[in-house]
């Protein structure tokens, strides 16, 4: 098994993620244990699947000399240096923290680091038992990648929006979603009719949403209460 570097920080640490992370292996090998049930007392919550990525806010504009402006952009350079090394240390962590649980689960498996935007990536593959990591609609993934935001959190004192997949899951779930927004907006654009998704999460809503924004004529927007809250595709 190997970890290769490139990824994220978490939330409220009081102990270093060495050995109090050992306790959390042993919480995830219970959420898989058997067929790979998972613990109910994990919350996923809103933030599960990272939550829905907001759109960042724009930078105020800049006023001031040119000599400002020059200090400014250096300032901006060095936020965005701290925001990478901070991701690639989230990533570090959520690797090893990873790795002890493969370890004691017995799986076979290559962990890639990663960084995406403002988040770490954190991906598994490789194995023959990962499936048993991912469970019925990912729902083991969630709680894992829960546990594996917690371990950063503690390690780091802040929260974490960390992404796990394993086994490919959430990429091929999010190609597939990709083309289903496309080709429900294609479908709204030719009939006129507006037409309802199932309800997805607030992560699969957002790839919706973006697919459906490509095809001009039509416009997205969610509707209802979670955990029924669903994409609804109409004429612009």
């Amino acid at each position: 098994m190997t970890a290769e570097t490139a990824t994220q920080a978490g939330t409220d640490a009081e102990a270093p993620a060495g050995t109090q992370t050992e306790d959390q292996v042993d919480t995830a090998s219970q959420t898989v244990a058997d067929d790979g049930a998972v613990v109910e007392n994990v919350a996923t919550g809103a933030d599960a699947d990272g939550a829905v990525d907001e759109a960042s806010e724009e930078a105020d504009d800049l006023e001031g000399s040119d000599d400002d402006d020059v200090d400014e952009d250096d300032e901006d350079d060095e936020d965005d240096e701290d925001d990478e090394d901070r991701l690639v240390e989230e990533g570090e962590i959520a690797g090893d923290y990873l790795e002890q649980l493969l370890d004691v689960l017995d799986f076979d498996g290559d962990i890639d680091l990663d960084v995406d935007g403002d988040r770490a990536v954190v991906s598994i593959d490789g194995g023959d038992d990962l499936t048993k990591l991912v469970g019925r609609k990912g729902e083991v993934l969630d709680a894992l990648q829960e546990l594996t935001r917690l371990a950063v959190q503690q390690a780091t004192g802040e929260r974490s929006r960390l992404m796990l997949d394993i086994s490919r899951w959430r990429a091929d779930r999010r190609d597939r979603l990709a083309r289903l927004g496309r080709e429900v907006a294609e479908r709204v654009l030719s009939s006129g009719e507006r037409e309802a998704l199932d309800p997805m999460t607030p992560f699969e809503r957002k790839i919706v949403h973006d697919a459906v924004a490509v095809v001009d004529g039509v416009v997205s927007e969610s509707e209802g209460a979670e955990p029924k809250r669903r994409v609804v595709v109409l004429p612009a």
